[in-house]
C-alpha cells in the first residue's frame, strides 16, 4: 500500500510491435520521434504509456491513441487515431478531440525488456482478463513497482494493483465496475500522494469501507517523522478521519527481477487513526499499540 506512482493524466499509444527497454524509442518510432513525443507528453504534465492487444502483433493501418484523465471527479477516456506515428505530435493534449468512451481500461504490464517478472507474471494476468473482457484489456509498458508483478492499472481512475496473478484479476475488474476496490491487492490511486494512499488503506482497514470514492483527501502535512492526513469520514456521514503515519525506509531489497543492487524503499506504518465529528471532536480513536 502507498506505492502507486503519480499520474494525473495519461497519453496512451498503441504500439503493436515488440517493445525494447523503452517502448516509445523503438519501431514504429525512431529515437528522434520517440524523444520528441515523450518530451511533449511529459511537458504537458502527462504520463506516456505504450499499449497493445495481447496476442496480436500485426501493425494497424492507422496510429491509435487515448487520453485518460485520472483526476478525481474528472475521470474520462477519449480515443482517437491519426495516419501515422509522426502525426501524434499534432494531437491536442487537452482532450478536446477524439471520441469519449465509457468503457474502463485494464492495462497490465508485460514489458519483458524492462523486467522479466512483468512478462512472466503479467502474462497470466492479461490472459485471464482478455478472456473475460477482451475489449477492455490491454498489455502496457512499464508502470513502476516491478517488485509487485504482475502489476496493472485500472483506467480511468488510475487504480494500481500488484501481485494480481496471485489472486483473481477478473475479480478486480468486477469490483471496479461495482465501484469498489480489492483491498488485498490494491497499491493506491495515481492521482493521490503516497501518504494519502497509505492513509486510505488504514482507513479502509479500520472502517471496512472498500468503495473507490470513500475517504477522499482533505489535507496532508508532514510532521517530523511522518505525516498527518485528514480524510473525509466513512459513508458520507460527515466529519473526518485523521490518520497519523510514520515514514521509514525498508530493509534492503531487490526492487526488480534483474536488480543486482539492494535498495531501501519508503514504507508507512500506522501511528494512530481517529474519527472526528464535524466540529472537530474525536469520537473514535485507534492506536496500533493498544
Amino acid at each position: 500500500m502507498g506505492t502507486g506512482p503519480r499520474g494525473l493524466r495519461w497519453f496512451l499509444i498503441e504500439v503493436a510491435a515488440s517493445w525494447g527497454h523503452n517502448a516509445l524509442l523503438d519501431e514504429p518510432f525512431d529515437r528522434g520521434l520517440g524523444r520528441d513525443l515523450v518530451r511533449r507528453i511529459e511537458g504537458a504534465g502527462m504520463r506516456p504509456l505504450a499499449i497493445r492487444r495481447t496476442g496480436r502483433r500485426s501493425v494497424p493501418a492507422t496510429q491509435r491513441w487515448a487520453i485518460v484523465d485520472s483526476r478525481p471527479g474528472r475521470e474520462s477516456v477519449v480515443w482517437g487515431e491519426v495516419a501515422d506515428a509522426a502525426a501524434l505530435l499534432e494531437v491536442p493534449l487537452d482532450g478536446s478531440t477524439g471520441i469519449p468512451s465509457s468503457r474502463p481500461l485494464y492495462c497490465v504490464c508485460t514489458h519483458a525488456r524492462h523486467d522479466q517478472c512483468c512478462a512472466v507474471r503479467g502474462r497470466r494476468v492479461v490472459t485471464a482478463l482478455a478472456e473475460a473482457r477482451p475489449e477492455e484489456t490491454w498489455e502496457c509498458s512499464h508502470l513502476g513497482g516491478d517488485r509487485f508483478a504482475g502489476t496493472m492499472v485500472v483506467f480511468p481512475h488510475g487504480l494500481y494493483y500488484g501481485y494480481a496473478d496471485d489472486g483473481d484479476p477478473v475479480r478486480i475488474a468486477d469490483a471496479f465496475e461495482a465501484g469498489r476496490i480489492v483491498p488485498e491487492r490494491y497499491r493506491g490511486r495515481s492521482s493521490l500522494s503516497h501518504p494519502v494512499q497509505a492513509a486510505q488503506h488504514y482507513a479502509r482497514e479500520t472502517f471496512g469501507d472498500d468503495r473507490i470514492e470513500s475517504f477522499a483527501p482533505i489535507a496532508e502535512e508532514a510532521d517530523g517523522t511522518g505525516w498527518r492526513v485528514r480524510l473525509q469520514g466513512p459513508g458520507g456521514a460527515g466529519g473526518a478521519v485523521v490518520v497519523e503515519l510514520d515514514e521509514a525506509r525498508s530493509e534492503p531489497l531487490l526492487s526488480t527481477c534483474a536488480a543486482t543492487r539492494f535498495v531501501r524503499v519508503r514504507q508507512y506504518a500506522l501511528r494512530s487513526i481517529g474519527l472526528r465529528d464535524p466540529e472537530g471532536k474525536r469520537v473514535v480513536a485507534s492506536d496500533p499499540a493498544d
